[in-house]
């Protein structure tokens, strides 16, 4: 696997190593030893699955203290332009967003640390993002797509 950072410490674009043939094609989405060995510890505990209608934007959430999640985002099937935003109040980068394209041809994932909004446009059928701490009802902050939108007008 290639481990890409970014402009925002933590987060991590993760390229798979794709082995392909007539057949079809294979690779490891997650390997717990090269993770650690990239500066990801996180150990996940529950894996989501996510299908929207092409367009749909999904507005920015994330849980809250100690349900703060870790999220390795990937696509199944389709496209997304996926969005995370560093809410780590002491980070050098707090506020700062990025945006990356995830989809079933890249095969790419996006490796989102805890204490992070995350959000994403479809152009996509279905994706995949397990997480290292269970989700909780209580502790969860969503912000609507159109609330983002006036705030910043």
């Amino acid at each position: 696997m290639n481990f890409i950072k970014t402009n925002i410490e933590g987060v991590l674009i993760i390229e798979p190593k794709i082995f392909e043939d007539d057949r079809g094609y294979f690779f490891e989405s997650y390997n717990e030893q090269e993770f650690i060995e990239n500066g990801i510890s996180a150990r996940f505990v529950q894996d989501n699955q996510s299908k929207s209608s092409y367009g749909v934007i999904r507005g920015l959430h994330c849980q809250l203290g100690e349900h703060a999640q870790a999220k390795l985002v990937r696509v199944l099937q389709g496209t997304v332009l996926d969005v995370a935003v560093d809410t780590r109040r002491n980070s050098p980068t707090f506020g700062q967003y990025i945006t990356v394209e995830l989809s079933e041809e890249n095969k790419r994932q996006l490796f989102i640390p805890r204490n992070f909004l995350h959000g994403f446009r479809s152009l996509a059928r279905l994706l995949s993002y397990p997480t290292n701490v269970i989700i909780s009802t209580v502790r969860n902050l969503n912000l609507p797509f159109d609330m983002m939108i006036r705030k910043s007008v």
